[in-house]
């Protein structure tokens, strides 16, 4: 067995606390960083504008090249450099700006065209005074002219804190731009019409905005009073809260009908019950009904609680409801697996499950398994897989928890956010099954995988709670478009 799989000779719970689900050490710095004290709410949710980007067009128009006014050597021979005076830069721009305008309105992304293409230095120099005012979160530019490459770099880093330059593929010659290719904080694209990637970008764009914006709820017994933090990578506002509050607002939800109709309705969609009572279906509700109160009183668009031992008042339902409604909801008061939900939410509008992760080493397998696992996998208007009831696996009272059935031979992603290190993982993969306990132990849900092209499976531990979502590779790039835009290292068998 590899170390890493063995956490260090520390049991679960020694290893939860010392690093996974941030310790006692870890919690107090990140209140102490913050304003103590403050006030129980409501709080008012932060304001969500959207992102907004600039683009720009690099190419000269034909009459500038035809009468040797192109600021480039080739000037005084009338030269169309690549892409060639075939190329029709004008009818591409067109299309282009047609295409990402479609995208833009489909991810919530504005974005604002530079008025005419640029091809002259003082133009350059124009669009980025522009942009300096303008402060916009990214810039778009897209190249068609060999001999402009260089100030596509200089636009992309001088104009917005980070930049999707577009390269299109017959418009550079012999090979591309190492200052380009290799750039941190932007996304190169050398590609032939590659709508995709583009779109990966501004997605990336979107979803920092949309998490720079967002506000996470953590709540723990060991937090005392309110406390701020922030986290700075993400620009993510956090706040802690004692877990007294939660406890108090679950105890004075009461079992009315509609609450009671409610719960009986997650019973009835299961396809099995397994040794839990309705009284713990009516509880799982009761704890819904606290999770969406504590969040609306702080303002939260995500949450995490330290919930192993609250008894009968556990989560684990509402969680799975919740991320199923991409509404972020992380295990364990775990700081980076849910800051990865986030992440998922925007960036892929998906719910993921959050999880423990064990691997089968004989066999080069993957293993996960936890007991808020959502249903709905593939966003709220997807389809819903089946899942069982039983009886949370640690621990008495028998809360209900969800055993929800993965589809064999889903492309699925591995994915954890790393705070503090800079970093974001990312391993794809599919499914295999969701194996019986028994054979298997481990939590409610439980999912085999066989990774991709990894040929020693531990080399995809990065502690606990990790992230798993629904995703083909294609999926997976929008990742790497964010680790490469905001400067994150990536790891992955991408």
């Amino acid at each position: 067995m590899c170390e890493s799989c063995s956490a260090g000779g520390l049991d679960r719970r020694e290893f939860l606390l010392a690093s996974g689900a941030l310790g006692t050490a870890g919690w107090l710095s990140l209140a102490m960083a913050g304003q103590a004290g403050e006030g129980p709410g409501p709080w008012p949710k932060r304001t969500k504008t959207p992102a907004k980007v600039l683009a720009a067009f690099l190419y000269p128009p034909a009459d500038v090249v035809n009468e040797g006014r192109m600021e480039d050597s080739w000037r005084v021979h009338n030269w169309f450099t690549w892409p060639g005076n075939q190329f029709e830069p004008e009818r591409q721009e067109q299309t282009f700006t047609k295409k990402i305008r479609e995208m833009a309105a489909r991810i919530g992304v504005t974005v604002e065209f530079a008025p005419r293409a640029i091809y002259q230095e003082a133009q350059v120099a124009a669009f980025i005074e522009h942009a300096k005012a303008a402060q916009p979160d990214a810039v778009l530019i897209v190249n068609f002219w060999n001999t402009l490459s260089k100030w596509s770099h200089q636009m992309a880093t001088e104009s917005a804190p980070t930049a999707i330059v577009y390269h299109s593929v017959g418009s550079n010659h012999q090979l591309p731009p190492e200052y380009l290719r290799k750039a941190e904080g932007l996304y190169y694209i050398h590609s032939i019409e590659n709508w995709d990637e583009i779109e990966r970008g501004l997605r990336a764009v979107h979803a920092k905005k949309m998490l720079a914006q967002s506000r996470l709820l953590r709540v723990s017994g060991r937090v005392k009073s309110v406390a701020r933090a922030h986290e700075e990578r993400l620009d993510v506002d956090i706040v802690g809260v004692p877990a007294e509050e939660f406890n108090t607002l679950f105890d004075a939800v009461r079992a009315e009908e509609a609450l009671v109709r409610e719960a009986m309705e997650i019973k009835r969609r299961a396809t099995r019950i397994m040794d839990v009572t309705d009284e713990y279906f009516v509880d799982a509700l009761r704890a819904h009904r606290a999770v969406g109160q504590i969040m609306d009183r702080y303002g939260a668009d995500a949450i995490t609680i330290e919930c192993l031992f609250l008894k009968h008042r556990k989560p684990c339902v509402s969680f799975a409801l919740n991320n199923g409604n991409l509404v972020p909801c992380g295990c364990e008061n775990h700081l980076d697996g849910t800051l990865t939900l986030m992440l998922g939410r925007w960036l892929l509008e998906r719910s993921g499950f959050l999880h423990n992760p064990e691997f089968d080493t004989s066999e080069n397998r993957y293993f996960g398994a936890h007991c808020t696992c959502a249903w709905k996998l593939h966003g709220p208007q997807g389809p819903s897989q089946d899942y069982l009831v039983r009886p949370f696996f640690h621990q008495l009272p028998k809360t209900a928890a969800l055993d929800v059935q993965w589809t064999p031979g889903e492309p699925v992603m591995l994915t954890k956010y790393l705070s503090g290190q800079d970093t974001l993982a990312c391993w794809t993969g599919r499914v295999i099954e969701s194996p019986t306990s028994p054979p298997t132990g481990g939590c409610a849900t439980r999912v085999l995988v066989a990774p991709d092209r990894v040929e020693d499976v531990c080399e995809m531990y990065h502690g606990a709670h990790p992230v798993l979502f629904c995703g083909d590779r294609g999926d997976a790039r929008r990742l790497r478009a964010f680790a490469q835009m905001y400067r994150l290292k990536l790891l992955t068998n991408l």
